[in-house]
This record gives C-alpha cells, structure tokens and sequence, in this order.
C-alpha cells in the first residue's frame, strides 16, 4: 500500500522516528534548563529572603585566673615565686544569629552570650555595631539581643515550626568558625527530639533534629525551610558517637521565649522539684519479681517519683519517692516528659492537680508551682 508515493512501512518508521526526536529533545530542553547556570533553585531563593538578617556575633568577658596552678608547683619553686595573685584576661566567644524585626532585635543562643561584658555585632554587608543583651534564658538556651543604633531594614520572615513534617527540606545558615555567609542543606530528620536523652537535664526543650551542616560557630543562626522562612534557632551539634546529628530550637517556643524577653527581661519556668523515671508494666513487674525490693510498684504507665528536693513545692504538698504521677490537670501521664509539659503550662501560686498512685491506691495531690530556683 502506497500513500503519496511513500510506502505505509516507510511511513510508519517516519512517525516514530519524529516521535522519538520530539520525545528526545523536550527531556534535553528539561536537563539544560535545570544546569544551565543562569536557572534559580529553591536553595538560593530561601537564603537571598533570610541572609541579610544573618549576623556574626563577637562577644567578650573578663575572667579571672591564677597565672599558675598552685597544685602544679614545687613547693620550693612556691616558696620562690611567692603567692601568686589572679590575672584577669578577656574571653572570646563567636556565634550567630538572627535579626526578627524591624527594632534590630536578634534572637540567638543564651550560651552565645551568657554573662559577657561586650557584644559586637556583623551585618550581612560587613556594618559593626554594638549591641546589648536583654535578657537570656539558659532553660531554653535563647537570648534576645539588640543593636544599638540599628538602621539595617532587613529582618528574617518568621515560619510556623508547628506545620514540619520529617523530611521537609532544613537548610543552615550562620557563620561556622568564624566563616560568615556559610550555608548548608539537609533535611527534617525528626522532630519532638527531647534534649534530656542528649544528657542536658537542666534543659526544657523538644528539638528539630536535622542533618543540615551545624559547626561550632552556627549555634544562634536559623534554620529556615524552603521557602526562606524561619523554622528553628540552630544550638547544638552531636559530637563523637553519633556525630552529625544537628538540633535546632523550634521557631514558636523562641518567639514565645523572645516575647518574655523582650517584656520582663526574663522567662520564669514553674517547677515542682521532684526527680522522676519513667516505669511501664515492664519494668514494674520485674522490679516487683525482686525478692529484695523493699516496695510494690504499681504494673502501670506513668511518672514514678525518685526523689523529692526539700524544701519544694512537692515537698511541701506532700508528694513522697515511689510515688507515680498518672495524671496532672487531668491530663494523662504516661512519661516523666508528658508530666514536665503540663508543668510547663501551669501558672506560678496556682494549685495544679496531680494524680497519684500510692500504696496500690489513687490519691489527688494539690501543689503549687514556685519558679525554678538557680537561674540568676
């Protein structure tokens, strides 16, 4: 069969080599325009949104030290050089931080600038300002500074740390070792991360834990998402076993905290003062099959109390060591974490229920929250 002169086999080879050239040329039409140097990403498009409001932190404070360590000394060499006196000197530190508003307030690490005399603050464009603490919180490990004289319009548009999923895009931001304008790209490797089970007892915090670069020197940055919004404030890195891991505070706990800051010039935390473990019908059940445990635990859920601090508020409301919490504010107990949030939540003076189970029974306990003692 002819058609036109061209037989139909011929014309059927024709089709499907112009098919496969059309097919062949859009897939490098897609390659090109995703190599070709003048295309754009989303990397770049979120860093030019938050890296003008990035900015390097220099801090100082004067210490005291003994020139030598009279430990260390012969005591004939002591007896020669005399008692030595203490030499003050002046401390460095380095870190980041984030400009949030249109004020030059920034938001960093409390550890960045704990208890030091002179901060100096780097702009994105190289501008050297002095700047002035307004309060930290070590609980949170987040502190407010301010920029004395601040006429920069660039500030960091501030995310909704409650919309992340693990696996939405992290990306790092801070001045590593000094090295300012450093960025890194990750992911969200998992959320809630309790800081407690990183070895920092004296820490309140559920971390965002990334992958994205995080170095000494980045703690106080932001890590922001995809589209160049603030989701977390970059504080510490796993270092030896398990290195690479980076945590970041979430973004609406340091609002909150930068809110109190900003207002009080301090965060006041409830506290109870009890040291708790966590039990389950597990490990119950094995301590109570111990013919030398001197108590029943009770095979359930919940906040076993291990101590009581004197003096404090459970001490005082009569909270006793093998007591377990199963319900606060009638709010099931399940961990000693679950029992530390709603004791977050309580109001300092105001009677906060507990639910405890004593001797085989379930008893109700009034206390009430002091402020947590030791921060100033």
């Amino acid at each position: 069969m002819e058609l036109l002169g061209v037989k139909f086999t011929n014309l059927i080879k024709i089709i499907v080599t112009l098919s496969f050239c059309l097919v062949n040329f859009s897939t490098s039409a897609e390659v090109l325009a995703l190599t070709s140097p003048d295309s754009n990403n989303f990397v770049s498009s979120a860093v030019k949104n938050v890296g003008p409001a990035v900015v390097k932190i220099d801090t100082q404070r004067l210490v005291e030290r003994q020139q030598f360590d009279p430990t260390l000394l012969d005591p004939l060499l002591r007896d020669l050089l005399g008692e030595q006196g203490i030499t003050p000197e002046r401390e460095r530190g380095q870190g980041s931080g984030v400009i949030i508003n249109g004020d030059g307030l920034i938001l960093t690490n409390a550890h960045v600038v704990d208890r030091v005399d002179d901060v100096t603050v780097t702009l994105a464009n190289g501008t050297v300002c002095d700047g002035k603490v307004l309060g930290t919180d070590v609980v949170t490990d987040l502190a407010l500074v301010k920029i004395n004289e601040f006429t920069n319009s660039s500030f960091a548009p501030l995310g909704n740390s409650e919309d992340l999923e693990v696996g939405d895009w992290a990306i790092a931001l801070g001045t590593p070792y000094g090295l300012e304008k450093t960025v890194t790209l990750g992911i969200v490797s998992s959320l809630h991360r309790d800081i407690n089970s990183l070895g920092f007892s004296d820490k309140r915090l559920d971390l965002i834990q990334t992958d994205a670069a995080i170095n000494p020197g980045n703690s106080g940055g932001p890590l922001i998402n995809s589209n160049g919004e603030v989701i977390g404030i970059n504080t510490l890195v796993r270092s030896g076993p398990g290195a690479g891991l980076g945590f970041a505070i979430p973004i609406n706990l340091a609002k909150s905290v930068s809110n109190q800051l900003l207002n009080n010039g301090e965060v006041i935390h409830p506290y109870l003062g009890v040291q708790l473990v966590s039990l389950n019908p597990r490990i119950a059940k094995e301590h109570n099959q111990d013919p030398n445990s001197l108590v029943k635990l009770p095979e359930r859920n919940g906040a076993l109390i291990q101590s009581v601090i004197p003096n404090s508020p459970a001490e005082k409301a009569g909270l006793r060591r093998g007591d377990l919490v199963i319900a606060a504010e009638n709010i099931s107990i399940e961990e000693p974490k679950a029992l530390l949030d709603e004791v977050e939540k309580a109001e300092i003076g105001r009677v906060f229920l507990l639910n405890v189970v004593r001797d085989n029974k379930e008893i109700k306990i009034n206390i009430k929250p002091e402020p947590l003692p030791g921060l100033t």
